[in-house]
């Protein structure tokens, strides 16, 4: 038997809803009450949509667009169900190529201007680790305002990249 490693890069965006809105922000499965939520058919938590991106990057099965699509059409706008399917795809029954994969190391990495997310990086964190199985230190969470140069800087929305390390066990 040898192992394999497979690395996968997704990003997510959303601008904030109106001042007026009364949709909470999610960012990480972690409700931010009192804080200007994202626009999106769904809670638009960027950091789990970042997340799904970047697991279909190596499962080849893309969950945002068809999947959640068909899922928000049902009522189902938490954005952790979305991640639940992107994981289900590392089964080999439910991936593009039969590969038995596991989820081992998540790096995350927000661009914003508010809310200052320094306090709360420990609790989304937890929670990313118990949607995912993976333990707390298997999560690296930054966030940065990036010195104002763009529009996630700025104010005008949230901006979040994550990478994820996935082992693929092929047997010989």
């Amino acid at each position: 038997m040898r192992e394999i490693w497979r690395t996968g890069i997704g990003q997510d965006s959303h601008r904030f809803a109106p001042e007026e809105s009364d949709k909470v922000l999610m960012l990480g499965g972690v409700p931010f009450p009192g804080e200007r939520g994202l626009e999106g058919n769904s809670d638009a938590d960027v950091i789990l949509h970042a997340l799904c991106n970047a697991i279909s990057g190596v499962t080849g099965v893309n969950i945002l667009g068809g999947t959640a699509d068909r899922m928000v059409a049902q009522g189902l706008t938490d954005s952790s169900l979305y991640l639940r399917e992107a994981l289900r795809c590392l089964d080999p029954a439910h991936n593009s190529a039969g590969r038995r994969l596991q989820l081992v190391h998540i790096s995350l990495s927000v661009e914003a201007l508010s809310p200052h997310l320094a306090k709360h990086i420990s609790a989304i964190k937890i929670r990313i680790a118990q949607l995912t199985g993976l333990s707390q230190t298997d999560v690296g969470l930054t966030a940065t305002t990036g010195e104002g140069l763009t529009a996630f800087g700025q104010g005008l929305g949230m901006q979040c990249t994550a990478i994820v390390t996935i082992r693929e066990v092929a047997e010989y």
